[in-house]
């Protein structure tokens, strides 16, 4: 939903006259796809066809990418914000959309995280921390 928020905001601003908002706006809707991608992925537990595919690793990848990515389109935009912009309107939603950038790379990099941990082994559930093995 952030990132949606994030690409919606800036396509609704005259982001074609700044080169810089091209670029926010690449990373935005190509991650917010492929974020979505991957939950139709689990959501329809696909996954489990595919069972080659180390998925945690996948994941832990993706998430990496998706936040080094973010944290360049949160610069640029946070950058590219101009206070003294002749059309407020634009100021507002571009503003916000850093604001939004922000916590869409904020949420990758807890992602990342978790994923790291998760491929690692490191994570448990309430069913496996209840078993010991006291033989």
């Amino acid at each position: 939903v952030l990132g949606l928020l994030v690409w919606a905001l800036i396509a609704d601003t005259t982001y074609h006259l700044h080169a810089a908002y091209g670029w926010v706006m690449f990373v935005s809707i190509f991650f917010w796809i492929v974020t979505v991608l991957f939950f139709m992925t689990y959501l329809l537990q696909l996954q489990l066809k595919f069972y080659v595919i180390p998925w945690p690793l996948v994941l832990m990848i993706f998430n990496a990418v998706a936040t080094v990515l973010y944290i360049t389109a949160f610069v640029t935009c946070a950058a590219a914000v101009q206070p003294t912009s002749w059309r407020q309107w634009d100021y507002n939603r571009r503003a916000a959309a850093s604001f939004f950038a922000c916590l869409v790379m904020i949420a990758y990099g807890a992602s990342t995280f978790f994923s790291f941990r998760a491929w690692k082994g490191l994570g448990s559930n309430a069913a496996t921390s209840q078993v010991t093995d006291h033989a």
